[in-house]
């Protein structure tokens, strides 16, 4: 518990991010959209098996409460694309996040777990960080992924049932809500380290 406030760190670079740039005054168009949300138990505080409806209407039925930063996710992913007010739909999207404690134990504390449809932006990403210390190693989105995370009762579910691929699904999940060229960064092996700011792990919210 006394290091989940690090559960933060994929809204953090993405802020650092758009600094950066404004600071550098690079010639990009570049929204940064961040899901600021308190973790706290309450009256209202979602329950296993519950059904959400998320913001693109598809349903999603609760079998782990602690999978909650993925719902987080999937609104921002619908947001940005259909209700941010932008001058034309995003060409690229990239999501960052500590959204699995499963990639760590495939990837070790090193290198981030990258997800993507888009085999060019996945090779600049990986040489960009290679130069800069913040290495990636690109992981699959299968079929055999996508459909753990279908349901009966709902559209989707936000957590497989198995321990079987975490990471892999829970990028499958993600690229439920997602139309353009895509990006997923997981940050859990980056920001377990001390170093960088302390363990990270995922936490509850209404």
């Amino acid at each position: 518990m006394e290091t989940m406030h690090t559960d933060m760190m994929g809204a953090a670079t993405a802020l650092c991010t758009l600094k950066a740039a404004a600071t550098l005054e690079l010639p990009v168009n570049l929204t940064v959209a961040v899901g600021f949300v308190e973790n706290a138990i309450g009256p209202d505080a979602y329950c296993p098996s519950s059904i959400l409806t998320s913001l693109n209407g598809r349903s999603v039925e609760i079998r782990n409460t602690d999978a909650e930063g993925r719902l987080v996710l999937a609104d921002l992913l619908t947001f940005v694309q259909r209700d941010a007010p932008l001058s034309k739909p995003p060409h690229t999207i990239i999501d960052l996040a500590t959204l699995t404690g499963a990639i760590v134990i495939g990837l070790g504390e090193r290198r981030a777990g990258l997800f993507s449809n888009h085999l060019p932006l996945t090779q600049q990403l990986m040489r960009c960080g290679m130069g800069c210390g913040e290495e990636v190693w690109p992981m699959p989105i299968g079929d055999e992924h996508t459909q753990k995370m279908k349901r009966n009762l709902a559209d989707l579910t936000n957590a497989a049932v198995g321990r079987a691929g975490g990471s892999c699904t829970a990028a499958a999940f993600l690229s439920e809500f997602i139309e353009p060229l895509r990006l997923h960064k997981t940050t859990k092996t980056i920001v377990t380290k001390t170093s960088r700011g302390g363990a990270s792990k995922r936490r509850k919210h209404s």
